[in-house]
């Protein structure tokens, strides 16, 4: 029983503001620990269900936030970017099973600094419909053949999943309060809830149905600036539908994402050019 996990932080319990989640605030480190500990819930709960081998993606920001010297010893690690297939980098066919941990809900949807990949974008949308981290890494999974069978965040990334990944069970370790405002659980209780609700989930992991992937995925993002459009749309076969906005057809999530990636690349870019301006 081979278990894919990928860990954001957004949605770990205690973590509300951009302090703790930008590498270099003063509340960094000590999300780094809640991080931490919210993976090694998820693992043990994973072995406790049955798992033979458990491997985690750091998937926030430059992901590379995880103590590995704490994680679980019977866990593999995979950190670092860019990744070719970035929040769902390593998961194969040989998984059985995926779990989505500390995931936060779209851009342009309410929760905790809800965004999709970048805080530069506005809306992601698939086939006209916004679209989360989660529901983007789950047909790159589905892609591979593996279920998602667990999601953990705030209320509002837990209630859309349950629309669009059938399925799936969620842990809801706060409630989103404003976009940078949290009424959370205690970390030891949400790491409770995660190791439970992991060996419940592993334990039944043929149970979970696979998602249909559509063959077409008309991938459209809302980019912050004009600057940043013009320049997306020199990707080979983008589109340049608005003065912000750029789409692509893509024919795999993988394709997917990789747009989505050199998007955030144009759109950082392009706000860095404005900074001169802004600092006048």
């Amino acid at each position: 029983m081979r278990v894919y996990i990928s860990i954001d932080m957004e949605g770990v319990a205690g973590v509300a503001t951009l302090d703790q989640v930008a590498r270099g605030g003063h509340g960094y480190p000590r999300a780094q620990q809640l991080m931490t500990n919210e993976a090694n819930a998820a693992i043990a709960g994973a072995f406790e269900g049955g798992a033979t081998e458990v491997l985690i993606n750091d998937s926030h920001g430059t992901m590379d936030n995880l103590i590995h010297a704490e994680l679980d010893p019977r866990a593999r690690v995979i950190f670092g970017s860019p990744k070719l297939d970035c929040m769902a980098e390593g998961i194969s066919e040989e998984d059985d099973i995926a779990l989505f941990i500390g995931y936060h809900a779209a851009a342009g949807a309410e929760g905790i600094m809800a965004h999709t990949y970048s805080s530069s974008f506005t809306e992601v949308r698939v086939n006209g419909v916004q679209v989360s981290e989660a529901d983007v890494n789950a047909m790159q999974a589905a892609a591979v053949g593996v279920p998602v069978g667990l999601l953990t965040g705030d209320d509002k990334i837990c209630a859309a999943v349950t629309k669009t990944i059938p399925g799936i069970e969620t842990v809801v370790v706060k409630q989103a309060k404003g976009y940078h405002a949290a009424d959370s659980l205690s970390p030891a209780e949400s790491q409770r809830l995660i190791a439970e609700a992991a060996a419940r989930v592993v334990s039944r992991a043929k149970t979970f149905p696979l998602p249909n992937v559509p063959e077409i995925l008309e991938i459209e993002i809302d980019l912050p600036n004009a600057s940043a459009a013009e320049q997306a749309a020199m990707i080979p076969h983008a589109e340049r539908t608005a003065n912000r906005t750029v789409k692509l057809v893509a024919s795999s999530p993988r394709e997917a994402i990789s747009f989505v990636l050199v998007c955030y690349q144009f759109a950082a870019a392009a706000l860095r050019s404005l900074l001169p301006l802004i600092n006048r």
